[in-house]
C-alpha cells in the first residue's frame, strides 16, 4: 500500500474518531458510503474539457528514457559545477498539517546563518506547497510561515466543506485552491524563473492514476514561460500534488496520448507513487562514473514521524486503523530512505534527514491554527538549535540520540504554550 493511501485512511480514521467523540459516528460512516455517489466527469474519448497542455520540457515521465536522461543531465550538470562549494538537494515529503513542522525547520535553519542555497528542491503534497518558498530562499520565509500559521488551513477539512454528493471526495477543493492562489503569485513565479535560468531546479511530483506512474514537473521551466497560463497551470499542478484521494477530488491535467491526441489525465497526490523525491526510482541504482563533488548533500525533510514508537493500541476500530496505517506509512518512508542512502553512498554524497521526533505532538489531519503554530514553532526551535537533522542508518531509520529526543519533546511542550510564532519583524 502506498504512503498516500495510508495517509488518506489515517485521516479518515481521525475523522471517524473525532465523530465518535462528538456522537456523530453514524454520520461519519454514512459519509464514507456516500463518497461513492460523486463523480468527476470525463469525456468518453478522454478529450480535455479545458485544453491547457503543459509546454514541452515541463513534464518528466518516469517511464520515458529520454525524459529521465534529460533530468539526469540537469542534476549531474548542476551538482558538478563549482566543485569547491557544497551542492545540495532538498526533498520535502507529504504529511498534511505536519507540513507546519517542515516549514518551521526551514525558517529556523535560516536563523542559524548556515542554510544552503539548494541546487535542487523537490516537493510532494504539503511538501509541494512549501517547496517554492524553500527554493527561493530566506527572503520568502515570511510567506512560508504565514501559509502554515495564519489559520487559512482551517477550512480544508471543515464539515461545512463536505462534497460527497457532487464529487468523488469527502471534501471540496475550493478552500485548498484559494490557499494555493493566495500563496502562488505572479511575483513568486518571476523569482522562480530567474533561479531556473541560473541552473537551479524546482521539481514537484503528482501521480497519474491513468498510467499508475509518478509524473515529475519541472516547475522552474513552467515559471519561465512567464504568462498567465503558466501561473494557472503552476497552481493546478500544486493542487494535484496535494489532493489526497478520498479527501479531495483528483485534478484533470491535459496530456498527450501515445497516438498524439491531447487527452485529460487524472492526477492525484504525489505520495501515491513515492513518499518523497530525492532521486527518481529508476535512477536509484545509477552511479556517476566521473564522481560528484565530495561535498554534495541530500536533505530529506519528513513532514511526519519516522521512528516506530511503543504504545498500547486501544481496542476500538478507529484506533486500530490509525495505528495500522501509521505503521505502514513509517515503513514505507524507511524503505525509501534506505534506497536513497544507498544512492548517496554510491555517489559519495552525504544524506541528512529531519522528522518530527517521537513524543512530540503531530497529526496530519489537525488543521487547527493553534496546533499548526505549535508544530511550526517546534520545527523552528529545532532548526535554529541545529538539532533538526540526523544521519541515517542503512535501514533508513533516523539516528536520533535519546538525549536529542528528550530535548525535542521538551521543546514541543514549551511551544504548545506559545500563543504563536513570533513575527518575522520581531526575530
Amino acid at each position: 500500500m502506498s504512503i498516500d493511501a495510508d495517509e488518506t485512511l489515517h485521516w479518515t480514521a481521525a475523522l471517524v474518531r473525532s465523530s465518535k467523540r462528538s456522537g456523530r459516528i453514524g454520520v461519519a460512516l454514512a459519509l464514507l458510503v456516500l463518497g461513492s455517489c460523486g463523480t468527476l466527469q470525463r469525456s468518453a474519448d478522454g478529450s480535455p474539457r479545458v485544453p491547457m497542455l503543459p509546454p514541452e520540457g515541463v513534464r518528466v515521465l518516469v517511464e520515458s528514457d529520454a525524459d529521465l536522461e534529460r533530468l539526469k543531465r540537469d542534476i549531474v550538470g548542476r551538482l558538478s559545477l563549482q566543485s569547491n562549494r557544497q551542492h545540495s538537494i532538498l526533498a520535502m515529503s507529504g504529511g498534511g498539517a505536519n507540513g507546519a513542522y517542515g516549514a518551521g525547520v526551514i525558517v529556523g535553519w535560516t536563523e542559524t546563518g548556515r542554510r544552503p542555497e539548494f541546487d535542487i528542491v523537490t516537493g510532494i503534497s504539503t511538501g509541494a506547497l512549501a517547496a517554492p518558498f524553500a527554493f527561493l530562499g530566506p527572503r520568502w520565509d515570511p510567506q512560508l510561515q504565514r501559509a502554515y500559521t495564519d489559520g487559512a488551513t482551517r477550512d480544508l477539512l471543515n464539515w461545512l466543506n463536505l462534497s460527497v454528493l457532487v464529487s468523488p471526495s469527502l471534501f471540496g477543493s475550493e478552500a485548498l485552491e484559494t490557499l494555493i492562489g493566495q500563496s502562488i503569485t505572479a511575483a513568486l513565479l518571476r523569482d522562480i524563473a530567474i533561479e531556473h535560468r541560473d541552473g537551479r531546479r524546482l521539481l514537484v511530483v503528482t501521480t497519474n492514476l491513468d498510467t499508475q506512474r509518478a509524473v515529475i514537473w519541472d516547475m522552474g521551466a513552467l515559471a519561465a514561460r512567464g504568462d498567465t497560463t503558466a501561473l494557472r497551470l503552476f497552481r493546478r499542478i500544486l493542487l494535484a500534488s496535494a489532493s489526497m484521494p478520498g479527501l479531495f477530488a483528483p485534478v484533470l491535467i491535459a496530456g498527450r496520448a501515445a497516438d498524439g491526441r491531447v487527452t485529460d489525465e487524472m492526477h492525484v497526490d504525489g505520495t501515491v507513487s513515492t513518499p518523497f523525491l530525492a532521486v527518481p526510482e529508476s535512477l536509484l541504482s545509477w552511479k556517476n562514473p566521473a564522481g560528484l563533488p565530495g561535498t554534495s548533500a541530500i536533505y530529506v525533510l519528513i513532514n511526519g514521524q519516522l521512528t516506530p514508537s511503543d504504545s498500547m493500541t486501544a481496542g476500538d476500530l478507529p484506533s486500530i486503523l490509525n495505528r495500522s496505517f501509521d505503521t505502514i506509512a513509517k515503513a514505507s518512508l524507511r524503505g525509501s530512505l534506505a534506497a536513497t542512502a544507498g544512492f548517496a553512498k554510491g555517489n559519495e554524497m552525504s544524506l541528512e534527514v529531519a522528522a518530527i521526533p517521537i513524543g512530540s505532538p503531530a497529526s496530519s489531519a489537525n488543521m487547527d491554527q493553534a496546533s499548526m503554530r505549535s508544530l511550526f514553532e517546534l520545527g523552528r526551535m529545532r532548526g535554529a538549535a541545529g538539532e533538526a537533522w540526523s544521519g541515517v542508518s542503512p535501514d533508513g531509520a533516523a539516528l536520533v540520540s535519546d538525549a536529542a529526543s528528550d530535548a525535542a519533546v521538551n521543546l514541543g511542550r514549551q511551544s504548545s504554550s506559545v500563543d504563536g510564532p513570533p513575527s518575522p519583524e520581531r526575530r
